[in-house]
């Protein structure tokens, strides 16, 4: 964290060490921290609903903060067994979608996606790792 723009940001928003982990190039934020972020920065979120099938959903998610453009940011779901086609392994799929759009809008109004943080429920991928020396 050797960033002053980025120790800033976690002060700011009351992150801690458990609310984040290293993920090869990135730092994910956990889904506690999101909704730290969230709460701190009073931030409002509206949601619409793009698809809703039992295959795939996708989820256009805006979040505004008083005195700042408002964000707009997209997420989607996919699980179908049939096409082999999938970027989330649960059949949650609208949940999923609303989590990653939250996520997405959230780190971007707030200034995370620029240093390179993103949320845990942006990809299945993202799962905890051992921290390479830059995150240390």
């Amino acid at each position: 964290m050797s960033d002053p723009n980025l120790k800033e940001l976690y002060k700011k928003y009351g992150l801690q060490p458990e609310d984040m982990f290293p993920h090869q190039h990135y730092t994910i934020i956990t889904r506690q921290g999101i909704e730290k972020i969230e709460a701190k920065a009073n931030i409002t979120v509206e949601y619409e609903h793009l698809t809703v099938t039992p295959t795939y959903c996708a989820m256009k998610c805006t979040a505004s903060i008083e005195g700042k453009d408002p964000v707009v940011m997209y997420a989607s779901a996919l699980n179908d067994p049939k096409l082999k086609m999938k970027n989330c392994t649960n059949t949650y799929l609208l949940e999923m979608a609303q989590k990653r759009s939250l996520s997405r809008s959230i780190l971007k109004l707030c200034g995370f996606y620029t240093l390179g943080h993103y949320g845990e429920d942006e990809s299945d991928a993202f799962t905890k790792a051992t921290p390479t020396q830059t995150q240390i």
